[in-house]
C-alpha cells in the first residue's frame, strides 16, 4: 500500500508546518506556493516588523544612555542597514524552511493552485500546467492587506504592510490609517527613527479590541512620542501631488504628507482558488468554514491558519496547520483555541490572553481583578522601563483564571505564564504562591495575583 498523498496550498506558517507534520506521519506530501514559503509572517509579517523594531528600540536605549551612567555623544542611524539586516534575517529564516521541506522530503511546487474538483488541483508554474490529485487536500492560502475600493492603488506613495518593508529611503511624514495592531507597530517603528507620524483610526481609541486601559497608556506614550493621533476620524479623499499625497479628512481638515500606509485590516485569500468547483463554504467576511478538526464542509479537505478567519496570528496558523496534518493522515486531533495569546510589539509591548473585563461582564461571569504597576517592580526600575501594568481577570467562585492583559517591557514574553494558567485550569491561588526569582520582572504576575487575594506584598 502506498503512502497517503496529501497536497497543500499555500507554504505559509499553517501550511509548513501541515507539510513537516504530514511527512512525519508517513504522507507523500506535495506542498503548492505561488510566492516564498515563510508567508506573510516570514516574509512581510511578525518577522521583518520586529526586526526593524529592535533596530528602533536598541536606537532609543542609546539616546537614553545617560540614564545608566553612560555617555554617549551622539546617536544615530543608516536606515538602509537597517532594511539590510531586516532582509538578511528573513532571507536566513527562508532558507531555514526550505533546509526543514527539504529533509522531510516535502515535495515543493512554485506555482499557483486551483481546485478542479475536491481532489484534483490544477497547478500553474512559470512554464507548464498540470494537474494533481490527492485523497487529502489542506488549504492555507492566508490572507492579504484589504484596502478601500475607491483608492486608487497605481499611487505609489499609497503603501501597504507589504510595500512600507521595501522602502529605500525614511519618509520625512507618514499617515497611517488605521490603528490597529499593524498601525501602531509601524507608528512606533518610524516615529523613533524621525518620521513625522499622523495615525488615524475612525473608532474612538487606538487599539479598539485591546482593555481601555492599555489603549489610552499606548495613546499618550505615542502623543508624548510627538505622533499626531486622529480618532473618530477618517479619510475623505486622496489625491497625489508631486511627491506627497494630499488628504482630506471627514472631519473638514487637510494635510499634506509623503506616504500614506493603510493598515485598515486583511481580507482572506480565496479568489484564485475555484473554491466553487469543491463545493467549498465560506463564512459571511470570505473565510473557509471549519470545525474543531480544520476540516471543512467538503470529506478530505481541510483548511488552516489566517485563511480560517480571526485571530490572524502565526501561532494560531502553527497549531492549525498540525491539527490539520493529524487529521488528515487518520490521528485524532482537535484545536483547542480557549488560550490563544495576542502580542503587540509596540514600545512598551503588549501581551494579551483569554476575557477581557467586558468580555466577561457580557457572558455573565462574576469576576475578580488583580493589578499590579511596573512601577513597583525592581528590575523595571533598574531597566528604566516603568510603564504599565499587569492585570488579571478570574472567576470569584473557582478562582481560576479567565483572562490577562500585560502593558510593559517583555510583555509578549511574560503573557504565557498567564496563557499557561488558563490552558490548564490554574487559580489564582496557584499563581500566588508558584515562587518567581527576584529581581524579575515576572514578579509583576505573582504580584497581581496577591493584590487580588488581599495579600500584596510591594503595593498597598
Amino acid at each position: 500500500m502506498g503512502k497517503e498523498r496529501v497536497i497543500i496550498i499555500g507554504a505559509g506558517p499553517a501550511g509548513y508546518v501541515a507539510a513537516i507534520r504530514a511527512s512525519q506521519l508517513g504522507g507523500e506530501v506535495i506542498l503548492v506556493e505561488k510566492e516564498e514559503v515563510g508567508g506573510t509572517c516570514l516574509n512581510r509579517g511578525c518577522i521583518p516588523t520586529k526586526s526593524l523594531l529592535t533596530s528602533a528600540r536598541i536606537l532609543n536605549l542609546v539616546k537614553n544612555a545617560q540614564k545608566f551612567g553612560i555617555e554617549v555623544e551622539k546617536a544615530s542611524f543608516n536606515f538602509s542597514r537597517i532594511m539590510e539586516r531586516k532582509s538578511k534575517i528573513v532571507n536566513q529564516l527562508r532558507g531555514g524552511v526550505h533546509y526543514l521541506l527539504k529533509n522531510y522530503k516535502v515535495k515543493l511546487i512554485k506555482g499557483k493552485a486551483s481546485f478542479l474538483n475536491s481532489q484534483k488541483i490544477r497547478i500553474e508554474t512559470d512554464k507548464e500546467k498540470e494537474e494533481i490529485e490527492g485523497r487529502k487536500i489542506i488549504i492555507a492560502t492566508g490572507c492579504e492587506p484589504s484596502l478601500p475600493p475607491e483608492l486608487d492603488t497605481s499611487n505609489s506613495l499609497i503603501l501597504t504592510s507589504r510595500e512600507i518593508l521595501k522602502l529605500k529611503t525614511l519618509p520625512e511624514s507618514l499617515l497611517i490609517v488605521g490603528g490597529g495592531v499593524i498601525g501602531c507597530e509601524f507608528a512606533s517603528i518610524f516615529s523613533e527613527l524621525g518620521t513625522k507620524i499622523t495615525l488615524v483610526e475612525m473608532t474612538e481609541r487606538l487599539l479598539p479590541n485591546e482593555d481601555k486601559r492599555i489603549s489610552l497608556i499606548i495613546e499618550k506614550i505615542f502623543r508624548e512620542k510627538g505622533i499626531r493621533i486622529l480618532t473618530k476620524t477618517r479619510f475623505k479623499k486622496m489625491k497625489r501631488s508631486g511627491e506627497e499625497v494630499k488628504v482630506q479628512f471627514d472631519n473638514g481638515e487637510e494635510v499634506s504628507i509623503n506616504k500614506v500606509l493603510f493598515s485598515t485590516g486583511r481580507k482572506p485569500l480565496t479568489f484564485d482558488l475555484h473554491l466553487q468547483n469543491a463545493n467549498l463554504k465560506r463564512n459571511q467576511k470570505g473565510y473557509i468554514s471549519v470545525d474543531e478538526k480544520m476540516q471543512t464542509n467538503i470529506s478530505g479537505v481541510y483548511a488552516a491558519g489566517d485563511i480560517t478567519g480571526e485571530p490572524l496570528l502565526a501561532h494560531k496558523a502553527f497549531a492549525e496547520g498540525i491539527v490539520a496534518a493529524e487529521n488528515a493522515l487518520g490521528v485524532p486531533s482537535k484545536m483547542d483555541s480557549k488560550a490563544i495569546p495576542n502580542c503587540i510589539f509596540t514600545s512598551p509591548e503588549i501581551g494579551t490572553v483569554g476575557l477581557t473585563i467586558e468580555q466577561a461582564k457580557e457572558r455573565g461571569i462574576n469576576i475578580k481583578l488583580g493589578r499590579f504597576s511596573f512601577s513597583g517592580n525592581g528590575k523595571a526600575q533598574i531597566q528604566n522601563e516603568t510603564t504599565g501594568f499587569v492585570q488579571l481577570i478570574f472567576e470569584k467562585k473557582s478562582g481560576k483564571i479567565l483572562g490577562g492583559q500585560i502593558i510593559g517591557p517583555e510583555a509578549t514574553n511574560l503573557i504565557h505564564e498567564i496563557v499557561l494558567s488558563i490552558k490548564w485550569g490554574l487559580t489564582i491561588e496557584n499563581m500566588a504562591n508558584t515562587f518567581h526569582a527576584h529581581p524579575t520582572l515576572s514578579e509583576t504576575i505573582m504580584e497581581a495575583a496577591r493584590s487580588a487575594l488581599k495579600k500584596p506584598i510591594h503595593s498597598i
